[in-house]
């Protein structure tokens, strides 16, 4: 679980609730208008089916419990690894790379193994791997242009459900004692808009890109890394060129190791 976007979420939300409790004559009631997040919420979905297929607007849910539990794995294990299949490769000969397959958890080094054990052509080997690394980064792009979208969208569908309850306030100026009430729950679509926006569905756009900048990198990484145990590269410099990758820090520890 990323710890860092559920306090993020428990921070900004704990903001706005110090607020009203520490603000004079302000009750949580008066910011709770069940209209006011239809029109928010609903039409900002609603205008995300109509600029993307179904299947995307379906997918939302599992997009969003990406932002919370994202597929994370470090890099410097992953370097150790290619290290020592370069080892045996370099040591039993390539083909002896047929009994790490069953230690291999991740399915694009897997692929990439395999491929090498079956004696495939390194540019073809290059080739599908980086056309699986291209299928990756457009389904991760697509995650984040749908929250973009309903980033973009969530605060203009605020200022529609403004425009209507002024519209619905100013149908009712004969009472002057509508006209207070009628502006808050006004302004109120307008805050729900901001806040979805702001500390939802942007932010979580944002920490997508991020994750996916990490994955794209570490599957170069292990593209690299493959390439040079199929042209049969010494395990050393192999270990060299793969740890420009890593932090200093993860450099130091595993010349500890």
């Amino acid at each position: 679980m990323d710890k860092a976007t559920i306090g993020g979420l428990a921070l900004g939300v704990g903001l706005l609730v110090m607020s009203v409790l520490i603000a004079k004559g302000a009750t949580f009631a008066a910011f709770m208008d069940i209209p006011s997040g239809a029109v928010v919420i609903g039409g900002a979905i609603a205008a995300s089916g109509i600029a993307f297929p179904i299947k995307a607007l379906l997918s939302l849910p599992k997009v969003v419990m990406k932002v919370f539990f994202p597929r994370q794995q470090d890099l410097a294990p992953v370097v150790r690894q290619l290290v020592e299949f370069a080892e045996v490769a370099r040591k039993d000969g390539i083909l002896a790379l047929e009994s790490k397959v069953d230690e291999i958890e991740d399915p694009f080094i897997l692929l990439g193994v395999q491929m090498a054990v079956d004696g495939t052509d390194v540019e073809l080997m290059e080739t599908i791997l980086r056309s699986e690394i291209d299928a990756v980064a457009f389904r991760h792009k697509n995650g984040k242009s749908l929250m973009e979208t309903l980033g973009r969208y969530a605060p203009a569908f605020g200022m529609i459900g403004t425009l209507m309850g002024l519209i619905i306030m100013l149908g009712n100026m004969d009472n002057p004692d509508m006209i207070g009430p009628g502006m808050a729950v006004a302004l109120i679509t307008t805050m729900y808009g901001a806040i979805m926006a702001n500390l939802i569905c942007l932010p979580f756009a944002d920490k997508l890109a991020f994750y996916s900048k990490q994955e794209i990198q570490q599957r170069e990484v292990i593209v690299r890394g493959l390439l040079s145990i199929q042209e049969g590269d010494n395990p050393r410099v192999l270990e060299q060129k793969l740890s420009t990758f890593l932090p200093a820090a993860d450099r130091e520890a595993d010349k500890a190791a």
